[in-house]
């Protein structure tokens, strides 16, 4: 009888989730997309933002805006009864306006790459994919500790992440970023920056001395100056040109393929530790 009543209370429990979870949902960032993609639940989303382009399915979403401002009209029309935000993504009056108008608002808080996990299963809760959500989650946090002990040494590099080249920006510690590099057992030169994203100069990179400098693929509609690191032979990185490219949709979106991007940057890695100690 009480396994009965267990039983009875947890198949009531699933259909209350059910019928409770979300069924249109407005994602505000490209990683919250890839996310509800990753645990089954992408053909609930009805609008997207700019750059969601990850899988090939999310480029028929239809667009509502992007990192300048969200278009609060198209949103209405699309009668989400959810809509998943990223505040740092999104203008916080355009989130004002669309709690206001009594449509659900939740927030990604993704910024430490632990709490991944964490945000899968969130989603499978808000999308009755929970058993979805719990899976991806194991598989995220297991494949993130076999990366971390793959490369599970010292701090043998001193390393130069070049966020953003015009102008120059990098990373502090405090950054989802600054993790991933920690993963990889290398030094990050400007760990130590008075805010999470320094703005610096080519005298700052000199002084640092770095033997590595990793250059971002950013995609981005502006036109930008690259920085011709040739000009500056005495920094160890471009004496020896240890420059390391990385995909920046992997690398810097919250979402589960940063396992893919995080095991290829500490991978490139490895091979210019290997290229100094043969020196």
């Amino acid at each position: 009888m009480r396994f009965f009543t267990a039983f009875t209370a947890l198949l009531l429990l699933s259909s209350y989730v059910q019928a409770d979870s979300a069924k249109r949902i407005v994602a505000l960032a490209p990683h919250v997309v890839e996310n509800l993609f990753a645990i089954g639940a992408g053909d609930l989303i009805v609008g997207t933002v700019d750059y969601a382009d990850y899988p090939d399915a999310a480029n028929a979403i239809p667009r509502i805006g992007g990192y300048n401002g969200i278009q609060l009209e198209k949103l209405l029309a699309l009668k989400p009864d959810l809509v998943i935000a990223w505040q740092t993504g999104s203008k916080k009056i355009d989130l004002a306006k669309v709690e206001k108008l009594g449509i659900k608002v939740v927030y990604s808080e993704a910024k430490d790459i632990n709490k991944v996990a964490d945000e899968l299963r969130l989603f499978g809760q808000l999308t009755g994919k929970i058993k979805e959500g719990e899976q991806a989650a194991t598989e995220f946090t297991a494949q993130f500790e076999e990366i971390k002990t793959r490369y599970a040494t010292g701090n043998s590099l001193r390393v130069f992440y070049q966020l953003w080249p015009d102008p120059m920006m990098t990373v502090s510690k405090n950054t989802w970023i600054h993790q991933l590099l920690s993963v990889c057992g290398v030094e990050n030169m400007f760990a130590k920056g008075s805010t999470d994203y320094p703005q610096i100069s080519i005298e700052n990179v000199i002084k640092a001395n770095p033997h590595v400098i990793v250059l971002p693929n950013e995609k981005t509609k502006k036109q930008i100056q690259m920085v011709d690191w040739q000009k500056w032979p005495e920094i160890p990185a471009v004496a020896n040109q240890q420059f390391i490219e990385v995909n920046a949709d992997l690398l810097h979106r919250y979402s589960t393929r940063v396992l893919q991007g995080v095991s290829d940057m500490c991978d490139k890695m490895r091979h210019s530790k290997a290229h100094y100690n043969s020196l």
